[in-house]
This record gives structure tokens, C-alpha cells and sequence, in this order.
């Protein structure tokens, strides 16, 4: 198991990118829109490939109603195969943790479910 990637809201989605591409080498992958829900993402891998910056924007992110503000929104664990991501989605779920994300294939391809921690950290279970 892996820290698969960290996610962070920004409404500077091109600066940020911009900014961790020139100082710290990442390579962007092409952006994201998903025009449901006016989501924008970009995936940065870094040189050693161990874990991947996920930048996210969306309308109005610091209102209140958005329930999302600027900073660090969640971070992901790679478990491997969709029965893995089930089987510990069960797991939380039995021991009394809020699913917060049933598991499923995400537009952008991932297959995923959501957990919050004993602090509300949101965490997901990726492949």
C-alpha cells in the first residue's frame, strides 16, 4: 500500500500548476473538466513517481454552500484492485467510520471510494 496522491482546492488551478511544474519538476497531465459539476483537475506526477499532487477547482469554492474552501481536500490511498477498494470500503463501514464515497469508476477514470477518518479527514481508497 501507498500514499496514492494528495489533493488540494485552489482557485489558481493554472498558477499552481505552473508553479509546482517550474520549481519542483512535476509533469502535468492534460486538465480535467467535468461540465456536470464545473470540476477542473490536474494530476502532477513528480520525478520519482511515489505519489501524485491532484490540483482542483470549481465555481464559487469558498462559499459557504460550495462545501469546499482552498487548501488541502483529501488524500488517497492505492490499495491495489477494485476488490481491495471494496473490501476495505466493508471494513470502515463495519467498524463504524462514515462512507462519505460508495466505491466507483470516477470520470477521470479512477476507481475509488471515500472514508472520513476520526477527524473528518477525508480519505480515499484508490487502485
Amino acid at each position: 500500500m501507498k500514499i496514492s496522491h494528495i489533493a488540494i482546492w485552489t482557485n489558481e488551478l493554472e498558477i499552481l500548476r505552473d508553479f509546482y511544474c517550474k520549481y519542483f519538476g512535476a509533469i502535468s497531465n492534460e486538465k480535467y473538466f467535468n461540465p456536470v459539476k464545473q470540476f477542473s483537475s490536474y494530476f502532477l506526477t513528480f520525478e520519482n513517481g511515489a505519489c501524485s499532487l491532484e490540483l482542483m477547482n470549481k465555481p464559487n469554492l469558498d462559499h459557504p454552500e460550495s462545501n469546499a474552501s482552498t487548501g488541502l481536500a483529501h488524500f488517497a490511498f492505492s490499495v491495489g484492485s477494485k476488490e481491495r477498494v471494496n473490501v476495505f470500503t466493508s471494513q470502515f463501514r463495519e467498524a463504524g467510520y462514515s462512507v462519505i464515497g460508495e466505491p466507483r469508476l470516477t470520470g477521470d477514470g479512477f476507481y475509488e471510494s471515500a472514508i472520513a477518518d476520526p477527524d473528518g479527514n477525508i480519505v480515499e481508497i484508490t487502485v
